[in-house]
């Protein structure tokens, strides 16, 4: 069972698979860095000082009665909170990456098409009775004035 296990794990679609879970986990955390670290920031800016990541309803006073200056402050005082703003930034994440695999598909699916195109057929032949080349289409050589056999 172990050696069946080995075989398994070994084969090549099962490690390529665990590379891409791999790759995905670092592009997702460097996607959430570009989003909370470079493009929320001037957002908040644009709308005055804004951090997005203390956008939140109170759904249920805490021990300590609000206002709550963050939803860390919220948690730490009992309250329930909907973090609309984390969902914001989530969903500029989520388009961020979304866009990118869109544009690594449309690139696969380019390459693809242009791997299936069959190179074009041959634009001369050979006349038979002078040897000289002339145009595929051609049914009388320019050359010795033969006629060509059509095929």
């Amino acid at each position: 069972m172990l050696k069946e296990f080995k075989e398994f794990a070994i084969r090549g679609n099962v490690v390529d698979m665990a590379v891409g879970i791999i790759i995905g986990a670092a592009f997702v955390t460097t996607v959430n860095s570009l989003v909370q670290d470079v493009i929320m920031p001037p957002i908040g800016l644009l709308f005055g000082n804004i951090d997005f990541t203390n956008f939140f309803a109170v759904l249920k006073e805490g021990k300590v009665v609000g206002p709550y200056a963050s939803v860390a402050a919220a948690k730490a005082a009992g309250a329930v909170t909907m973090n609309y703003g984390v969902f914001i930034n989530t969903i500029i994440s989520f388009l961020i990456v979304a866009f990118a695999v869109f544009l690594l598909v449309r690139t696969i699916n380019k390459m693809r098409r242009q791997e299936e195109t069959p190179p074009p057929g041959p634009a001369t032949k050979e006349c038979a009775y002078c040897f000289s080349k002339i145009p595929i289409q051609a049914t009388r050589c320019p050359n010795c004035t033969s006629e060509l056999k059509a095929g």
